[in-house]
């Protein structure tokens, strides 16, 4: 997401997950002006994308979600199944029979918020280093509890990433 006076977001994706940027094209198609579009990245990766209007009604989640240019969730997040499942779309992974939240990019505080965003929803997870960054792990049980929780809402193509 991106602001000068108003907000505007750009889904992007690798062309691996057109099915995906698709579905979610069709969600906010009335706030776009043009389809999404293959273009050439970064040392030859091909993504996908679209970007929205720049719109007031978007502003507020702007200002939500970035302050001082970075990233950040504060505490009491409620997340419904289909926040859940597009955040796990965009951002989970799997590895044996745990899931992954990629969040390295967030401060300590905004991972925290999220982990009891998690927790009051059942979900018990922890911090996981990931190199030299942290990230959500949701431990086994729970990995097959969000997994159950999200399934209905999970596009096809993107099923690889629940765990069994």
């Amino acid at each position: 997401m991106r602001r000068k006076t108003n907000a505007h977001l750009q889904i992007t994706h690798s062309v691996k997950q057109k099915a995906y940027v698709d579905w979610k094209y069709q969600i906010l198609k009335n706030l776009v002006l043009s389809p999404p579009k293959q273009y050439k990245g970064n040392v030859g990766r091909i993504g996908y994308r679209f970007f929205t209007r720049s719109l007031p009604e978007l502003t507020p989640f702007h200002k939500l979600f970035y302050k001082e240019g970075l990233k950040i969730v504060s505490k009491g997040m409620v997340l419904s199944p289909l926040t859940l499942a597009v955040w796990y779309m965009d951002d989970g992974s799997k590895s044996g029979g745990s899931c992954y939240l990629n969040t390295q990019h967030f401060n300590n505080e905004s991972q925290n918020n999220l982990i009891e965003s998690l927790n009051n929803i059942g979900i018990k997870a922890t911090l996981n280093k990931d190199k030299h960054y942290l990230r959500i792990r949701l431990l086994k049980e729970s990995s097959l509890l969000m997994a159950n929780i999200i399934r209905p809402y999970i596009i096809e193509s993107m099923f690889y990433k629940l765990p069994i």
